[in-house]
């Protein structure tokens, strides 16, 4: 079964909710799903061969950045916490760039944000570094039979577009495009512009291995450091922190703490010195009529800041914000 659901993802599908009971006990790493990213981080080593280019290089750089956004703004900010509106066909579009980052499709990635919101930090939180430690919400929790079905019922909305399921439930098919597309870019300027110095299997080291690695990590530092490290500004009941370094590597996502008390905005950095790029990109994008609607952080959340309630929360049992993706 883990092989075929490495090409249908909804293969012997079980929408059956996490319960507490099953998530308060240990969950442990099933080493055959990490196939995959050893096979990704394997062909890094490829650079061994291959060598460097400055266009390489430049390039890997550029579409971690591309594609990063893509994460931060649709996987997240849109299919997760529906901070704007958009047409049918930009939707589509934005499904489509967002599995370029390899990250599986935007029904499950949006599914399991979801329920992360609603259980954060809790014994049912799948990726929490206080439940379960640093490596396993870094990368253990998609190692478990639990996070690997996508949950339909949690992004009911978005799953009654059935060019999104397919999407969703071949998720290997975009990815494996990106990979011949890199190839045939690196062939081609090999043949038209000798001078960049690159080939087609340098390109997918680069463009394909080695920016899609770094990726996955500067995604998954949400999960885990940036409930480790940095200050609270807001009472969540959780241990989401605002981490600028974050922020700057996710393009706006380490604001995490800002996002836990109040998901529904489509800006993280709540004030102008906090860089959000993402918040940036989508504006530029709402003024030439791509999207509309970005919901802005209410006064009320801006007047709880001013009173200074918080300097540093600790977990408690109070149920955490769940914005526009409950």
């Amino acid at each position: 079964m883990h092989f075929i659901r490495l090409f249908d993802s909804d293969y012997g599908k079980n929408n059956s909710p996490i319960t507490e009971d099953a998530m308060a006990g240990h969950l442990p790493w099933e080493w055959s799903r990490l196939t995959p990213f050893f096979f990704l981080h394997a062909g890094c080593l490829g650079v061994i061969w291959t060598g460097a280019s400055p266009f390489a290089v430049l390039f890997a750089l550029g579409f971690y950045v591309f594609r990063m956004f893509a994460i931060t703004g649709f996987y997240h900010r849109y299919f997760s916490h529906r901070t704007f509106k958009t047409s049918r066909m930009m939707q589509f579009i934005f499904a489509i760039w967002g599995l370029l980052a390899v990250q599986r499709g935007p029904l499950w990635w949006a599914a399991n944000h979801r329920h992360h919101h609603q259980h954060s930090d809790k014994p049912t939180d799948l990726h929490s570094p206080l439940q379960r430690g640093f490596w396993w919400a870094h990368i253990g929790w998609l190692t478990n039979s639990f996070s690997m079905p996508t949950r339909y019922e949690r992004i009911g909305d978005y799953a009654k577009f059935p060019e999104l399921v397919w999407l969703n439930r071949f998720d290997w098919f975009v990815p494996l495009l990106l990979f011949l597309g890199m190839y045939a870019l690196g062939d081609t300027l090999a043949h038209v512009a000798p001078q960049l110095g690159t080939t087609g299997w340098q390109m997918v080291v680069w463009g394909f291995f080695i920016s899609t690695v770094l990726l996955y990590h500067g995604t998954s530092t949400i999960n885990s450091l940036s409930h480790v490290f940095g200050s609270q500004r807001f009472e969540t009941g959780d241990t989401s922190r605002n981490n600028w370094l974050l922020a700057i590597i996710t393009l706006g996502e380490g604001w995490h703490n800002n996002h836990h008390r109040y998901q529904a905005a489509a800006q993280q950095g709540f004030y102008w010195w906090e860089i959000d790029m993402t918040y940036y990109v989508l504006r530029a994008m709402a003024a030439v009529g791509l999207i509309w609607e970005l919901k802005p952080v209410p006064a009320s959340i801006y007047a709880e800041a001013a009173n200074g309630k918080l300097a540093m929360a600790k977990p408690t049992s109070t149920p955490v914000p769940t914005g526009s993706a409950a």
